[in-house]
């Protein structure tokens, strides 16, 4: 999936129109271990770049979540609700968190592409 762009803080994101979903990377499920809870945004809540945006728990460690875009969130994934190890096995598809509506697409020229993003990893880790 080499559409997708990805934050410092381990969310990635995949642009469809002005419609960006957010989740969190394959490198984050794999630091927090078994995820067993996801806090989710609220549909119509706005977001800001940075800002929280949720919370995954693990049996390790719970870890805020943070929107790499401003905007508005249109929908959230209320699969995580009943089974939260889809970040686990499938955290850059079906493990996606949230949907927004970007308020500003020249955000996305503050995130990493794959390969950058791969850099960051094997600098930071």
């Amino acid at each position: 999936m080499s559409d997708l762009k990805f934050s410092e803080d381990h969310e990635w994101v995949s642009v469809d129109g002005d419609i960006a979903t957010v989740g969190i990377t394959n490198f984050a499920q794999e630091q927090l271990g078994d995820v067993v809870f996801v806090d989710l945004p609220d549909v119509g809540a706005q977001v800001s770049q940075g800002g929280d945006a949720g919370v995954v728990e693990s049996v390790k460690a719970a870890s805020e979540v943070y929107t790499p875009l401003s905007g508005e969130v249109v929908d959230v994934n209320e699969d995580l609700e009943s089974t939260p190890d889809l970040v686990n096995s499938d955290p850059e598809g079906d493990g996606w968190f949230f949907k927004l509506r970007m308020d500003d697409a020249s955000e996305l020229d503050d995130l990493m592409d794959a390969d950058a993003y791969k850099k960051f990893c094997d600098d930071n880790g």
